[in-house]
């Protein structure tokens, strides 16, 4: 076997674990075999023997390329929402399949995979590293170019957002999900009778996909009525701004944000959030139960 094909069957060996890292710290199945590619293009311009740790190597050099994307990607005010995982024993040819797509998405965690999307570039690849693949702060420092001790409070902020701690502790959480936990099962069966009960009478529904002359629903029979039966199957719980909201995002792709006012037990506004810039503005979180 010649030195070539040898550092190539090396590289095989690593590849699902480098489209792995790289997936979750791009959220973009496509950009992530664009990383990948990038790393083998790259070592092979080097001399393989030379590298001690080889997964190590490719996973550091994956990740820079990675933080590069993710900071062009900002720079130009972009933001693609995740694309489902590669499970480590396939290939990205057998993604094709649109409900199979839905189903490795769901494994993942459609709310992680949002939260992540919110993070800064840093804040991704210190927690994906560190969090997810257990690299050392020490390993991870030189790679997004800080110290050791701002690596971790980059890791300490990001946990901090992806498990919700900062959610008020003036907001009763615990009850809030409760309601918006049945407006959605009831828009889901189209239990027009439950939705108008969880609803203030006065409640207001402002849409942004809608021109500003028809973006306001008001009264709980008329939000009732353009719900009941209509909610996406992709639609689940959230901290939105430390209040429980909703988010729709099917296959991992945020489509849109539901942001909830309850006063005494009753949703009295509801807010549909898709504009990307507002979305970029709201703090999102995983529920942990």
């Amino acid at each position: 076997m010649s030195e070539q094909a040898g550092t190539a069957a090396t590289f095989e060996m690593h590849r699902n674990h480098l489209q792995s890292v790289a997936y979750r710290m791009l959220g973009s199945l496509s950009e992530a075999e664009d990383a990948v590619q990038e790393a083998w293009l790259r070592l092979s311009r080097v001399d393989a023997s030379s590298i001690d740790n080889m997964r190590g190597w490719l996973t550091t050099v994956v990740s820079r390329i990675c933080l590069d994307m993710l900071r062009s990607r900002k720079a130009r005010r972009e933001a693609p929402m995740a694309e489902p995982t590669p499970e480590m024993s396939m290939s990205y040819t057998n993604l094709a399949d649109p409900e199979q797509e839905a189903e490795l998405a769901e494994a993942v965690g459609v709310a992680l995979l949002v939260v992540l999307g919110n993070l800064n570039p840093a804040e991704r690849i210190t927690f994906v590293l560190h969090d997810i693949f257990a690299v050392s702060f020490g390993e991870i420092a030189p790679i997004v170019g800080k110290s050791e001790m701002a690596t971790r409070q980059l890791a300490s902020r990001a946990r901090r957002r992806i498990r919700g701690a900062q959610a008020s502790s003036e907001v009763d959480v615990p009850r809030q999900r409760d309601v918006v936990q049945a407006f959605l099962a009831a828009a889901h069966t189209g239990d027009f009778a439950t939705l108008v009960r969880v609803l203030d009478p006065d409640v207001v529904l402002r849409d942004d996909r809608q021109a500003a002359s028809v973006n306001v629903t008001r009264g709980a029979a008329a939000l009732a009525d353009q719900v009941a039966g209509r909610a996406e199957k992709a639609a689940q719980l959230a901290l939105v701004n430390g209040a429980i909201g909703i988010i729709v995002a099917p296959r991992g792709r945020l489509r849109y944000v539901l942001q909830f006012t309850i006063l005494n037990g009753k949703i009295t506004e509801v807010d549909l959030i898709s504009d990307h810039e507002r979305v970029q503005q709201l703090e999102l979180n995983v529920l942990i139960d």
